[in-house]
């Protein structure tokens, strides 16, 4: 089922059968892309929308400069780009962070499913919310969090996030970025994200190592991180 870890991931409102099976048969296709490789590219008039299956996406910005600036990284059950729907287009892009497999829903199958459910509206709309909620999350970490919480507020993030699609083991669970990957998404440099890493270690918090997290004390992690689910509105 397509459609499944989306949602697993937005539990409400809570679809009928009905619903279910229109969304289910709105995708068109499956499609896979290689680690790095862009899906979006910005400013690139578009007609579907992209519900990430498998693997990890970032959305970024590039600056003249040559930075990058991860805007988001998406997980499994993700539309990457639901907003593309009524803008059609991003004005920045979504890349593959890892191998990713993904559906893509026609503008049009969208309006259809709009038009069909205002339960199937609302759902689709508070999904873009939630994506928004947590954007703003990040801004709060690069503008007010000091380097170590703001690496530690991402883990504990992706931690929640994953487990609640069944896709952490314990305490661990796979993040197959790299730490130039965790410095682009949290506005700091590979080598102060690498000296971070290494005091969120130290201080016996969590272990980040070839694209696998390990944590240490969840409670001590949250505490340090400052991290409250609410900005993911898991009603």
């Amino acid at each position: 089922m397509i459609t499944r870890l989306f949602l697993q991931t937005h539990r409400t409102p809570v679809l009928s059968a009905e619903d279910c099976a229109a969304l289910e048969a709105a995708a068109a296709r499956t499609q896979e892309f290689a680690a790095k490789r862009i899906i979006v590219r910005e400013q690139t008039p578009l007609t579907q929308c992209t519900l990430l299956l498998n693997g990890f996406i970032e959305r970024f910005r590039d600056t003249p400069e040559g930075r990058r600036q991860i805007l988001a990284i998406h997980i499994p059950g993700d539309f990457v780009d639901l907003h593309s729907y009524p803008l059609k287009r991003l004005e920045h892009s979504v890349a593959a962070l890892t191998p990713v497999t993904v559906a893509t829903f026609p503008h049009d199958k969208v309006h259809e499913l709009t038009k069909r459910s205002a339960t199937l509206t609302e759902l689709l709309w508070r999904s873009t919310l939630v994506d928004a909620a947590i954007n703003r999350e990040w801004i709060v970490s690069v503008g007010a969090r000091s380097a170590a919480v703001r690496l530690a507020h991402l883990f504990c993030e992706m931690f929640t996030r994953l487990d609640r699609i069944g896709m952490t083991r314990g305490l661990e669970f796979d993040f197959p970025v790299t730490q130039i990957d965790l410095a682009d998404a949290t506005g700091l440099t590979a080598v102060h994200a690498n000296r971070m890493l290494r005091q969120l270690r130290e201080r016996r918090l969590v272990e980040f190592r070839q694209g696998l997290v390990t944590i240490i004390d969840w409670a001590a992690l949250k505490e340090f991180a400052g991290f409250d689910t609410g900005y993911l509105f898991f009603d």
